[in-house]
């Protein structure tokens, strides 16, 4: 199981740009990361599951379109958040 309801909650929580927001750009990006992240983890310790390694190919391309609309529509918004999550090191 890649994130818990509360651990979901909680990075929606902290990305949120308002009360109740769930669907900006920067908590779907935050909420992909993580998933990310654990994946990656994941296929670390499994190199054969293919399976995994194809959904998280799917969940880098969807955060990658992701971050390029947020790019598009406003840079300072797009700056910080990869500040945040330490992406483009």
């Amino acid at each position: 199981m890649a994130l818990t309801k509360e651990e979901k909650n909680e990075i929606i929580k902290k990305y949120a740009r308002k009360e109740g927001d769930t669907g900006s750009p920067e908590v779907q990006i935050a909420v992909l990361t993580a998933d990310i992240n654990y994946l990656n983890e994941h296929i670390k310790i499994h190199k054969k599951d293919h399976h995994t390694y194809r959904g998280l190919m799917k969940k880098i391309g969807h955060r990658r379109n992701l971050l390029a609309y947020l790019r598009k529509k406003d840079v300072k918004r797009y700056q910080e958040l990869i500040s945040l999550l330490g992406l483009r090191r």
